[in-house]
């Protein structure tokens, strides 16, 4: 998709991910018109992962990026993977009562498997290590559900990948001031930008025809999908649209279900002593609503994300912005440069669930909220598997779909600010009470 002036303003070609990114080829912009089966919206892991399989199915697929491809929230991200959902096991048995909430979070693993198969087939260089993802507890409110939700993720989810974390061994894992924590074994991160570009090599070496700098202005349905670019149009019987946040309201009424949300990560210098930060290299995220994530990067930096902003308008100096939140996490590094600092757009729903569907000849994926790192390459597979044949995967995921956000064009983003606001001042409330 286009990226929004907004977006083109938060410092990506700046970003320490473009810093060390792989030597990727440019794809021309399209120029006349071009007649396929599958029409890709969106150059990020999202479409990217869609149209690799739906090409190694056999179809004629294109894909168009309104700018570069990966320098949407798929190359800018904390590159933590994540396993499961937004909604923790309890809620997602509250929700669904325990069989198919089993069932989502089976799937949600399937996510996991499938970005590693990818990597290993492909030969994919992303800096990948599976050491783990700590989810620690910012106030000491938090730990009695922390312990119910391993507990359900035992007994239920029947995943025993997690262990409940006291504070002292919270503190071993991690120099800073947490008061306990959920260590999932079978997390871990990787390098955002490069992989995305590996999987774009991959979709390019499978046959997808990919077009850069090509943004989708318009989508009209009858007798297939036509897709119009400003120097062409694509004719395809099927469209995934996977801009994230970066679509606009292009076709099918689908804006109205996300939000995007600016979030700011920074990267220090590199660390004489990484590991006393974060002594086993595990990715990190916090149990505050407005969250803080961070990692060591291949080369000892420190890469730290928070404090989310709900206005269009980025901070007049990033590095400062993410300094704060970086520092009242580790005050200990104060005066510790950021070698690079940038951001990106995220896009979240309602219920913080994605928003995956289709209408007719046009399907989607996007709003996950977070949980993008493998879960958009999942949604992107099952994407591609629908556009073929109805499947159970695909009306699982669609079946949670989240309801829109409440108010006009204009009216959403003020009220969901409202209520961002609302939520960040009970972070506060509840870090007072620790």
């Amino acid at each position: 998709m286009t990226p929004a002036p907004f977006n083109s303003d938060l410092g990506m070609p700046e970003s320490y991910y473009a810093a060390t990114a792989n030597q990727s080829t440019a794809f021309r912009p399209l120029d006349g018109s071009i007649d396929v089966d599958v029409c890709v919206v969106g150059g990020g892991c999202t479409g990217l992962s869609a149209a690799l399989h739906a090409a190694e199915s056999g179809l004629r697929v294109v894909l168009l990026e309104g700018g570069k491809l990966g320098w949407g929230a798929s190359g800018r991200n904390g590159g933590q993977m994540i396993p499961g959902l937004r909604k923790n096991a309890p809620e997602l048995v509250g929700l669904y009562g325990a069989e198919r909430a089993r069932q989502l979070f089976d799937l949600s693993l399937q996510a996991r498997t499938l970005v590693l198969e990818l990597i290993e087939r492909h030969r994919i260089n992303c800096d990948l290590k599976l050491t783990g993802h700590l989810y620690a507890a910012a106030a000491r409110a938090d730990l009695p559900h922390m312990r119910e939700e391993v507990e359900v993720l035992h007994r239920v989810m029947n995943y025993p990948s997690v262990r409940f974390l006291e504070v002292e061994e919270t503190h071993a894992e991690v120099a800073a001031d947490f008061h306990g924590g959920i260590l999932d074994s079978l997390g871990g991160h990787l390098h955002p930008l490069n992989y995305t570009l590996g999987l774009a090599a991959a979709a390019a070496r499978a046959g997808v025809q990919i077009f850069e700098q090509s943004p989708a202005v318009r989508v009209a349905t009858a007798g297939g999908v036509l897709i119009g670019t400003p120097a062409g149009e694509v004719r395809a019987r099927s469209c995934i649209l996977a801009g994230d946040a970066l679509l606009e309201e292009i076709g099918a009424g689908i804006g109205r279900y996300i939000m995007p949300v600016a979030n700011y990560i920074g990267a220090t210098t590199p660390l004489r002593e990484p590991e006393a930060l974060i002594a086993h290299d595990r990715a990190v995220s916090d149990s505050r609503f407005v969250v803080n994530y961070f990692r060591l990067s291949a080369d000892g930096r420190l890469l730290f994300g928070g404090g989310e902003r709900y206005s269009t308008r980025p901070p007049a100096d990033m590095r400062a912005f993410v300094s704060q939140h970086l520092t009242r996490v580790f005050p200990q590094l104060r005066g510790v440069a950021l070698d690079y600092a940038w951001g990106g757009l995220v896009s979240v729903t309602r219920t913080r669930l994605p928003h995956v569907g289709r209408k007719g000849d046009i399907l989607y994926a996007h709003g996950y909220s977070g949980l993008g790192v493998i879960l958009s390459t999942l949604a992107g597979k099952l994407l591609a598997a629908e556009v073929r044949e109805s499947s159970r995967e695909f009306a699982l995921l669609a079946g949670i779909a989240p309801p829109p956000f409440p108010g006009g064009e204009r009216l959403r983003p003020l009220l969901h600010i409202m209520g961002m606001l609302w939520f960040a001042a009970q972070d506060r409330s509840r870090a007072r009470g620790s």
